[in-house]
């Protein structure tokens, strides 16, 4: 990998390798706060990057170029929606935060604050008022940093009915 990481919006092409970026990601990541029985079951439907926020505009990859080959390195992705994860409900003035993942070998580069700052920014220059995250129990501190705060425990529920427990966070805007 060579060169400083650049920020670009994903496309709808991109999804395979935003997939294979969070099946490489998320196993390691969350393995400290999760036992394995509940990432045995939730990692399937974790890891399938969603074509509908793939596709919307909001959601951004940090990459380096990987040399003469042309090709990139997909290093860390995330993005943000107008409506709410699972739901789909839009309250108004509230966006969120999406799916914010960056490789282990990655981390400490500052590669997802960027990400999230992006998305803090467009978000605000849409109008809205605040944004929301459920962030994993790893990434509580992560979010914390960036201005999130702690509103309630809560969960992901998965297909199947898995829930992956979770922490709701809002940062004004």
């Amino acid at each position: 990998m060579t060169g400083a990481p650049a920020l670009r919006v994903a496309n709808p092409s991109d999804r395979d390798a935003i997939s294979a970026l969070l099946r490489r990601s998320y196993p390691v990541l969350l393995a400290p706060d999760y036992d394995a029985e509940t990432l045995a079951t939730a990692l399937p439907h974790l890891t399938d990057a969603r074509p509908e926020l793939v596709g919307s505009g909001r959601y951004f990859l940090a990459e380096v170029g990987a040399g003469h080959g042309g090709q990139c390195t997909l290093l860390s992705a995330g993005g943000w929606s107008t409506d709410h994860p699972g739901t789909g409900a839009i309250t108004p003035g509230e966006g969120h935060v999406r799916h914010v993942v960056t490789d282990p070998a990655a981390l400490r580069r500052g590669l997802a604050r960027i990400i999230v700052g992006r998305c803090i920014d467009e978000a605000r220059q849409a109008g809205f008022r605040r944004l929301t995250c459920l962030s994993t129990l790893t990434a509580v501190p992560f979010y914390a940093a960036l201005g999130f705060a702690d509103d309630s425990p809560g969960a992901v529920t998965l297909p199947g009915g898995t829930r992956l427990p979770a922490v709701r966070m809002t940062r004004a805007l």
